[in-house]
């Protein structure tokens, strides 16, 4: 079952403020934040900027207009980060999956490492890479159990993924590679599903003429 911002304080409440905690979220991107470019770079920007002054590590996972992030640090720091997530209005349908105390850090990047999970946009060695996340796609974690949460993080934990989607291996295929230079990437299947649908209407339009 998902949790709201009050449930995690109360499952924590007896928690020391100074134990490590991990945190997982879940969210859908808001139309304005999808028509951003920008999106991806402002998050890292505010994660280098933020995360490494306050003990904050993790991974920031999307795709299908969805996003999970996993956080970790002290207690006292992730619920102060988890109030600004939930107030911000980049993305929508907040969520948390998962809360606990643990003994160690799962992701270590003070960067806040993104990994894209578009799985159509991924070069060969990319999916091969990520053959054990085939159950997770289409990615759709609004639904997942603490357990199926847990699966994931593990299967993720240690990919070789570095912290920027351009860095990650990551390239447009087909009709893709023909927005790459004017939409990011969480943008280029909107182009193109928009153009496939501009198609399909001209071959009606054609047909019955």
């Amino acid at each position: 079952m998902s949790l709201q911002q009050g449930d995690t304080t109360d499952l924590l409440e007896n928690i020391e403020e100074s134990a490590l905690i991990q945190l997982v979220y879940v969210s859908s991107i808001t139309f304005k934040s999808r028509i951003n470019t920008l999106i991806f770079d402002e998050v890292e920007k505010h994660a280098r900027d933020h995360n490494e002054d306050h003990g904050i590590t993790g991974i920031l996972c999307y795709g299908n207009g969805q996003f999970l992030q996993c956080i970790e640090g002290s207690k006292k720091e992730v619920l102060s980060l988890q109030t600004r997530i939930f107030a911000d209005l980049r993305h929508k349908n907040v969520k948390v999956l998962l809360v606990q105390a643990i003994d160690k850090r799962s992701f270590m990047d003070w960067r806040m490492r993104l990994l894209f999970l578009e799985r159509w946009l991924w070069s060969p060695a990319t999916k091969q890479q990520a053959a054990l996340l085939a159950p997770y796609l289409p990615f759709s974690p609004h639904g997942w159990s603490p357990k199926r949460t847990e699966q994931f993080l593990q299967i993720i934990r240690n990919f070789d993924t570095p912290p920027h989607i351009k860095a990650a291996g990551i390239t447009y295929n087909a009709l893709g590679n023909m927005v790459q230079h004017i939409a990011a990437p969480h943008q280029a299947f909107l182009i193109v599903q928009s153009f496939l649908c501009v198609l399909v209407a001209a071959a009606l339009i054609l047909l019955y003429l």
